[in-house]
């Protein structure tokens, strides 16, 4: 009966939950839903409670492996020797042997799709120096995020005394990893292969199902163990909002699946995200000191969104920009002030401001240049 049930909800959806006052996931310990933009919270059950997360270790385990990459500490292609320790790993592996040789995408690709215990070990080597330091980095990282009930004492999530996270954090953990929109390259991969150093292949399955029966999911990572139970911190899309959801400690796959569709169910039917503005739009022209251009037009450095529900009405923003004057050089995306945004006459919120496009600083020809061009004007000469 219980699969029946399952495979109605995956496929067609028939569990349409309206209202967040009800349990959303009533077969979880701990779970919660929550905007990936705005980090929104739009359902909550014991968020804040620590359990052992399992292998959603692996989530913060990937947002150092892709924090790496992105900085040019690591790139995808370079090679991976795996140890003695790293080949001795328990648990889900990839049967990974001392002294061979595997591509970083390809370890990525074997943790995020079959939860590799050795290949996040052989990774936290390659980063860490040494799996204790690559711990401390993790650590490190959940107080920088600014995590309340999390612990790690390995990159991998086997049970361990001390190894705890809750709902809340892991989710906060997944939605500063989306802010690396590769990583969706791998975690959306439902089945593929891993070719072994002997020419052998080792097939790879994803073990949130949800990836293959659920409309719009495409990570991020699952985990069991005998003291945590099932647990999922999934993610999904459509249209433009994404949600975040993770469930703790439920008694079986399906019920985790269950309850996260439930979830996702209740976020999708019920919000949209709204685009106040664009960051692509200008919001006003700043003059420019020491530019090859007198001005620039100036806009937000993110587009404003906020999260509604659906049909509610839309509120229309004002910003006021709080910046005087630009010093050249200024490149796009570069943080040059703040804006205030005004609702109802009411400051609501402060943004970053940016540059629309990039400007050089003059050189002496440029002044040159100018200065003939204000003589010629009849204009005051220009001495900056």
């Amino acid at each position: 009966m219980k699969k029946i049930i399952w495979i109605c909800v995956l496929v067609f959806g028939f569990i349409d939950i309206c209202k967040a006052d009800v349990d959303l996931a009533p077969s979880s310990k701990s779970a919660i839903l929550m905007d990936a933009k705005t980090g929104t919270i739009l359902y909550e059950k014991d968020a804040d409670k620590a359990y052992p997360p399992a292998s959603m270790t692996k989530i913060m385990s990937m947002l150092l492996i892709m924090e790496a990459i992105d900085n040019n500490k690591l790139s995808f292609d370079e090679t991976v020797t795996i140890s003695k320790n790293a080949s001795s790993m328990g648990g889900s592996q990839l049967f990974l042997q001392e002294g061979e040789s595997y591509p970083v995408k390809e370890l990525l690709k074997g943790i995020a799709v079959a939860s590799g215990n050795d290949a996040v070990v052989a990774m936290a080597e390659k980063i860490g120096g040494s799996v204790p330091e690559f711990v401390e980095m993790m650590n490190n990282k959940a107080k920088e995020l600014g995590l309340k009930n999390t612990k790690f004492v390995n990159p991998h999530g086997l049970d361990a005394e001390g190894h705890v996270s809750s709902a809340k954090d892991m989710a906060l953990i997944a939605k500063e990893l989306l802010k690396h929109e590769k990583i969706l390259e791998f975690t959306s991969i439902y089945e593929d292969y891993l070719k072994k150093n002997d020419g052998s292949s080792i097939w790879l399955v994803n073990t949130n199902k949800l990836v293959r029966f659920y409309e719009g999911v495409d990570g991020l990572k699952t985990g069991f163990t005998e003291d945590a139970g099932y647990c999922l911190t999934s993610t999904a899309q459509k249209n433009n909002l994404r949600l975040i959801t993770v469930v703790m400690g439920e008694p079986s796959s399906d019920e985790r699946s269950t309850d996260t569709s439930n979830m996702l169910n209740y976020g999708f039917n019920t919000y949209e995200l709204y685009q106040a503005f664009s960051k692509n739009n200008a919001l006003g022209t700043k003059r420019v000191e020491f530019g090859k251009k007198d001005s620039v037009q100036v806009s937000l450095k993110d587009d404003y969104v906020k999260l509604l529900k659906k049909k509610e009405e839309k509120p229309s923003y004002s910003f006021e920009i709080n910046i005087d004057k630009i010093k050249a050089p200024i490149k796009k995306g570069e943080v040059i002030g703040k804006a205030k945004v005004i609702d109802n006459g009411s400051v609501i919120d402060e943004v970053d401001v940016t540059v629309l496009e990039d400007v050089e600083k003059a050189n002496i020809w440029d002044f040159f240049n100018k200065n003939l061009r204000s003589i010629t004007a009849g204009k005051k000469i220009i001495n900056t």
